[in-house]
């Protein structure tokens, strides 16, 4: 192949990559999750965040809570004042995860599954362990 015809691929290529970006930037967090590869992999190098955003990183989807401009030391899953974790809306009962701060804490009415049971914050920007305080167990078969 020409050099002449690679860069014109590559031009094209890059045209397309940011039209798709742009296509997912309109979607709701829902419909982000189920279309994870549309969006960009993180950059620590220096790279100017907007809030909103949504980067893939770790094989996990995140949505930019701030905007700023990254470093490696603020890598999605270790900067819970920058990113938030954008989870399977389809999970009922998500997998409890220790938050790291107010920024990713649960709401009141939030569900998870912990240690094999089901369990309903009690409270807002829930950072407590299920069982321990501020949430109530779900017994099997309970409509909620």
């Amino acid at each position: 192949m020409a050099e002449f015809d690679r860069n014109k691929l590559i031009a094209e290529a890059k045209a397309k990559r940011a039209q798709i970006e742009a296509a997912a930037a309109a979607l709701s967090d829902e419909q982000a999750y189920e279309r994870a590869w549309m969006f960009p992999l993180w950059d620590g190098g220096g790279h100017a965040y907007a809030e909103g955003e949504r980067v893939q990183y770790g094989g996990v989807l995140y949505r930019c809570l701030t905007g700023h401009t990254s470093q490696d030391s603020w890598r999605p899953d270790t900067a819970p004042s920058l990113w938030v974790r954008v989870d399977d809306p389809a999970v009922e009962w998500p997998e409890w995860r220790q938050p790291a701060g107010s920024t990713d804490a649960y709401s009141k009415g939030a569900k998870v599954s912990h240690n094999g049971k089901h369990w309903v914050s009690d409270v807002e920007a829930n950072v407590w362990e299920p069982g321990v305080s501020g949430w109530t167990e779900v017994p099997d078969g309970a409509n909620l």
